[in-house]
């Protein structure tokens, strides 16, 4: 899978990554000499170097020239937001460099291939496959979760919306529909609301997820064995709840802000 970004700095690599939550300081962050990371372990020589973005001195852009000098210098560095002194670094350095990718889709000891002049970043031996996720609002304002099995392919024991995969030639509205009838028995006609496909990673697979929102009334659903149990939650209820699908609350409460 490729992930379109920004190019920053030009150079195309291969390698793996090695992530960093959070901003990072070249500055202190790392050991200039040896490449050693000085919090959370590991060594950034010839790794792609994941992190969300710079942070710190200005001295930080010299730090990474001094990485380059010692031949410890990461082969490419992606992050979420590019600034000042990591961009600088990177150019003075020749290290390749991409920003604007969502570093969430991207796991420790990925293969994958930096490309800093179209500013792309591609994931090797990783599978797309794309689903729906409907959100079913009731009458007194509250969003089906359904239990899903602790033996479900995909994010077992967690709660979710009523997802399933879009079949090939399928619009993802229609099977939103049909996904809904076969889990949960509930007539449902256009949706409500929409968005455009989020991206979510699980292990090897990327989920390239259709949200949309639909009113349901009273009715109440009859499940299928895909499922365990549901309940109907508070939409706010979500943000706090921790087994649940990632992305979940997010995308319903954009999709609720949609219905004004």
């Amino acid at each position: 899978m490729i992930l379109q970004g920004r190019a920053i700095s030009p150079g195309r690599v291969e390698a793996k990554v090695l992530k960093q939550k959070g901003t990072f300081s070249f500055l202190g962050g790392v050991n200039a000499s040896t490449g050693d990371l000085n919090e959370g372990g590991g060594n950034i020589a010839g790794k792609v170097f994941v992190f969300s973005g710079g942070k710190g001195s200005t001295v930080g852009s010299f730090v990474m020239y001094d990485l380059m000098v010692h031949g410890k210098a990461p082969a490419a560095v992606v992050n979420r937001l590019a600034e000042t002194i990591v961009t600088t670094g990177a150019v003075i350095s020749s290290i390749p460099m991409v920003d604007k990718v969502d570093i969430d889709l991207l796991s420790e000891n990925d293969e994958v291939i930096v490309d800093g002049d179209e500013g792309t970043v591609e994931i090797k031996g990783i599978k797309m496959i794309k689903v729906v996720s409907s959100a079913l609002l009731n009458n007194k304002g509250k969003i089906l979760l359904l239990q899903r099995p602790e033996d479900a392919r995909s994010f077992p024991g967690t709660k979710s919306l009523v997802a399933g995969k879009i079949e090939a030639g399928e619009l993802a509205e229609n099977a939103a529909t049909r996904e809904i009838m076969e889990e949960t028995q509930i007539r449902v006609s256009r949706p409500d609301a929409s968005l455009p496909p989020v991206y979510v990673r699980e292990d090897g697979i990327i989920w390239e997820v259709y949200p949309f929102l639909f009113r349901t009334g009273d009715q109440e659903p009859v499940l299928n064995k895909e499922n365990t149990g549901f309940q109907w939650t508070e939409p706010s209820e979500m943000k706090n709840e921790s087994a649940v699908v990632p992305l979940t609350y997010q995308v319903v409460d954009e999709m609720l802000k949609k219905l004004g």
